[in-house]
């Protein structure tokens, strides 16, 4: 009689489940068609003629398609195609760099028996709260650190981060622990060799989700060449596509002060296309890079959250 009571209340849990289920799939199958639409929108402008879009504004349908936008960001003479290696090389170049520095430097913050341990936390905590601001920060980028117009100034500002550290330690603290490192002591283990064979296979889900916020960061980062960089070979595409944007409202402006002497020429510069084809260039690789890093991003951010 049991048995029998059991197999339908079991019926009858997955009756009600199977309904719940089905709701539950076409409300984050809406949820994901929201997400979705303003991209597919964004690239079906950048191939919109102009005209259209300024008769008829934005649509899914439009009138009559153009590739003006792309034609003009991809002139040989724009820098497009080196601003997007240079892009690249500081992304992948540079999370690498800053997972070495930060994992190196959490591992020996997580180190119980480490002599300094406090102070260098301390000095950590510190800089999250205060900076020595713009013009000290540029003071030793350019006269003491000399990374004006070099590719390390791309790279080495943004290295370290007080918070991935402080994030990288908590997870060391959390999931690994230090009868294994002793373990790894008595067999012989050198603390370089602990730390790359032992802690960072168990910090998978750290360094991946550290590694997409770094490489996030890089990617879209136009500050620094900003500040550092006047040679053109190493924009950003960033910087660059920031760049040309300022040029189109700049024309734009002219065009209307010479009492419409430069209208002909403005009007055949898609600009609308123009804005949103940058989009498209800009969002390209990170949202392909991002699927590789998505095992890791919810077990990674939740570090430290659950204790015992």
């Amino acid at each position: 009689m049991k048995t029998k009571m059991a197999v339908v209340s079991h019926r009858k849990g997955n009756m009600i489940s199977k309904p719940a289920d089905a709701v539950i799939n076409i409300i984050l199958m809406l949820l994901s068609l929201i997400c979705i639409l303003p991209c597919i929108l964004v690239f079906i402008i950048s191939i919109t003629d102009e005209a259209v879009i300024i008769k008829n504004g934005y649509s899914f349908f439009p009138e009559k398609f153009a590739v003006l936008a792309y034609e003009y960001l991809l002139k040989p003479e724009g820098g497009i195609f080196r601003a997007y290696m240079v892009r690249i090389f500081v992304t992948v170049f540079g999370t690498c760099l800053s997972l070495i520095v930060v994992s190196m430097l959490a591992y020996a913050l997580y180190r119980t028996d480490f002599k300094y341990r406090r102070v260098i936390s301390f000095l950590v905590f510190f800089t999250m709260l205060f900076s020595g601001g713009m013009v000290p920060w540029y003071l030793v980028c350019t006269q003491i650190l000399h990374l004006k117009n070099t590719i390390w100034a791309l790279i080495l500002p943004m290295v370290m981060s007080s918070w991935n550290v402080i994030l990288m330690r908590t997870f060391f603290s959390s999931m690994i622990p230090m009868a294994l490192i002793d373990a790894a002591k008595i067999d012989g283990c050198s603390e370089i060799r602990t730390w790359w064979s032992i802690v960072l296979p168990l910090a998978k889900p750290a360094m991946g989700t550290i590694a997409l916020f770094t490489a996030l960061q890089y990617w879209n980062d136009w500050y620094l060449p900003l500040m550092l960089i006047d040679d053109k070979k190493l924009y950003n595409l960033q910087y660059l596509l920031q760049k040309i944007q300022l040029n189109i409202t700049m024309m734009a402006s002219l065009a209307s002060q010479s009492g419409g002497k430069l209208d002909t020429e403005i009007h055949a510069l898609p600009s609308e296309g123009i804005r949103m084809a940058m989009c498209i260039f800009v969002i390209g690789p990170i949202v392909l890079a991002y699927p590789f890093f998505q095992r890791y991003l919810v077990k990674g951010i939740t570090i430290g959250s659950v204790k015992g």
